[in-house]
């Protein structure tokens, strides 16, 4: 059996702990990756995975052949496109993923001028308010706010955002603007938190830290109705700095309780691929990287 196409299936194994997830991703038979697998072992006379009907692990041994796997066949990729003449040219299909208003205001412009500048690539563009595996919904590119968990992703820090209270200049003019986090208790509160009929918020850091309990007056499932419903004059709501850039830019919006903010929150870039990946994903991210960087709402 080809050396490499057991490599590829190994690959895809370990990084889904899934054979039937892999299977999906190669568009081969689960026989099939079982087999290549097995076939691997069998070459090498090491054990690469721990099997349970419950999950699949690398072992100690299997985790060192993945990396050299990946290193290995990462270079092939790029042998065979710079072979082809296309290492310079980015082409083919790129999958991204991105939270959801951020990817309205931020990646959007960036994919459209992308996709004008190199015609032979396409896009599909995820965005979803919720942490998206990129191995399993076969993302390439993805740009993610807040500390990362997936150390096997590479990143580039791309910004920063902060957590900030807002309202309209009409309802602080009617209802005064809040000193300390306590006098929220005496506030319309808008929450963007799902439909819990309470929300904590969190201010400050370390010693100074303080954590208030507030039963929202209108609570919303977008962050987009809990700006509409603070542009109304409905209260005080709590989003990220990007999210209302535009309105505190305009005035429509005012932050209050600024000094009580917690730690500004990173925005990355992550994916998959080194400095052997594959052209689109290169190009990307450093298409991404320098707009964001640029950026003043992020930075």
């Amino acid at each position: 059996m080809d050396r490499f196409h057991q490599m590829t299936v190994y690959v895809a194994v370990a990084e889904t702990e899934s054979f039937a997830a892999a299977a999906r991703k190669l568009a081969l038979s689960p026989p099939a990756v079982t087999r290549a697998v097995a076939a691997l072992e069998e070459d090498l006379g090491v054990k690469l995975l721990n099997r349970t009907t419950r999950y699949v692990r690398v072992t100690d041994a299997g985790q060192r052949y993945l990396d050299d796997a990946r290193r290995i066949l990462a270079e092939l990729q790029e042998a065979d496109e710079a072979a082809a003449g296309i290492n310079a040219e980015p082409r083919g299909h790129l999958a991204i993923t991105a939270p959801v208003l951020f990817g309205q205001l931020f990646v959007m412009p960036q994919v459209v001028r992308f996709l004008q500048r190199y015609p032979d690539v396409d896009v599909s563009a995820l965005f979803l308010d919720r942490v998206v595996n990129m191995l399993e919904e076969g993302i390439d590119v993805g740009i993610r706010i807040g500390n990362l968990q997936d150390s096997s992703m590479r990143a580039i820090r791309v910004g920063q955002v902060r957590r900030v209270l807002c309202a309209s200049p009409d309802y602080l003019a009617q209802h005064g603007i809040p000193a300390t986090p306590d006098d929220l208790h005496h506030h319309q509160i808008v929450a963007a938190s799902g439909v819990t009929p309470s929300v904590e918020w969190k201010f400050g850091e370390g010693d100074n830290s303080k954590t208030i309990r507030i039963k929202p007056r209108l609570t919303v499932t977008s962050n987009d109705g809990a700006i509409a419903a603070v542009r109304n004059g409905a209260g005080i709501t709590r989003l990220l700095s990007y999210q209302v850039a535009a309105h505190l830019q305009s005035g429509e919006l005012k932050t209050v309780l600024g000094e009580f903010e917690t730690a500004p929150i990173p925005i990355h870039i992550v994916h998959r691929e080194g400095r052997h990946g594959s052209a689109k994903v290169r190009s990307f991210v450093d298409f991404m990287a320098q707009a964001l960087k640029e950026n003043g709402a992020l930075n």
